[in-house]
């Protein structure tokens, strides 16, 4: 699936990952591919991406989620 990381400025990263994990308002959440589509805030804490063998962790202040055809949008506040 590909992920977007969006902020204000730019699109911070697009690429080809395998899981995303998320800080959701009712508790942190996993995106695996072919998930269903949905759209949820995002809250202060660690945003976890894998690409291959590499995990990638990142903090964020807050967001949203949008998840749609293997396409996972994180628009960053």
């Amino acid at each position: 699936m590909i992920l977007r990381i969006i902020s204000a400025e730019k699109i911070e990263f697009e690429g080809e990952v395998d899981i995303v994990t998320l800080p959701g308002t009712m508790g942190s959440f996993q995106i695996l591919n072919n998930h269903a589509a949905l759209i949820s805030s995002l809250v202060e804490g660690t945003m976890t991406y894998v690409a291959g063998d590499t995990t990638h962790e990142r903090d964020i202040k807050g967001g949203i989620a949008d998840v749609k055809n293997n396409v996972v949008s994180v628009c960053l506040y």
